[in-house]
Formats: C-alpha cells, sequence, structure tokens
C-alpha cells in the first residue's frame, strides 16, 4: 500500500527519485498522468490498468465522461524507474502541476501524488480546517 508524504528534489534534467518504499510497491513501469487539484498522478502498471479498463467503460455519448477519459488517458506517459529509482517528468506535465524544484510524493492506496510543495502545504492547510467535517460525511457513509 501507498501511503506517507516524501520531499523531494526535481533535477536539472527532470528526473525524480521515487522513495524507496515507493519503487517496492510500484514495480519498474509507472504511468504518470493529470491529477486532480492541479497534481499528478502516478501508477503502477497494475493500478493503471484497472483504472484504464474502468474508463473505456464509460459511455463515449456523455460529455463529462469523455472529458475524464481525455484527461487522464492523453495525458499519460509510460516510463520506468531508472537504475537508480528516478522517473522523468515530461515538460507538459511539469508544466499542469506546476512543478519547481521541491516536490512532494504523496501515498494514497494504489497512486502516488507529485505535488508542488508550496502547493501541497496550502492545499493541506485547506484540508486541515475542514476535516470534522469531512468526517462527518465520512461517518454517514459508515466509513469512520
Amino acid at each position: 500500500m501507498l501511503i506517507g508524504e516524501y520531499r523531494h528534489t526535481l533535477d536539472e534534467k527532470k528526473r525524480l527519485s521515487l522513495p524507496a518504499k515507493f519503487r517496492k510497491e510500484v514495480g519498474k513501469k509507472i504511468v504518470v498522468t493529470r491529477g486532480l487539484d492541479t497534481c499528478l498522478f502516478v501508477f503502477s502498471e497494475k493500478a493503471w490498468s484497472t483504472i484504464a479498463q474502468k474508463l473505456a467503460l464509460l459511455p463515449v455519448g456523455q460529455a463529462d465522461t469523455r472529458g475524464m477519459s481525455r484527461f487522464l488517458l492523453a495525458g499519460a506517459v509510460e516510463t520506468e524507474l531508472d537504475s537508480a529509482g528516478r522517473i522523468l517528468i515530461p515538460d507538459f506535465l511539469k508544466d499542469f502541476a506546476q512543478l519547481k524544484s521541491r516536490v512532494v510524493l504523496a501515498g494514497l492506496s494504489d497512486r502516488i501524488e507529485l505535488w508542488n510543495e508550496k502547493a501541497w502545504e496550502a492545499y493541506k492547510r485547506r484540508m486541515e480546517h475542514s476535516a470534522d467535517q469531512m468526517a462527518q460525511k465520512l461517518g454517514e457513509l459508515g466509513i469512520l
């Protein structure tokens, strides 16, 4: 399971080192795509296959499902970890997530999210202020 929060540096060649714990979980081949809230999603090959299969089942006749499929699939790149456990972040994805030199890697069960460090800190502050309200909603769903 992918959990935890790590900070790493994006080098001048747009390579980002994944934490050893994450490398063990995701394997050698991964998929990086645009995520929500202006971050990037990183999936193992297996997790991505599950997502892609579910997207393929969405009705093409609905604009919102077409749009989400395009957003995730057209923005995706397959890549492999190099011998040092790094991945290459293409310019268009780096620009989308506004990644600078400091990047936060957040493990979220089946995926890793890559965040601009300042954007992550601002997002966390907003979420911490509404955690009680979110817990209430999750409690109503029987999750907490």
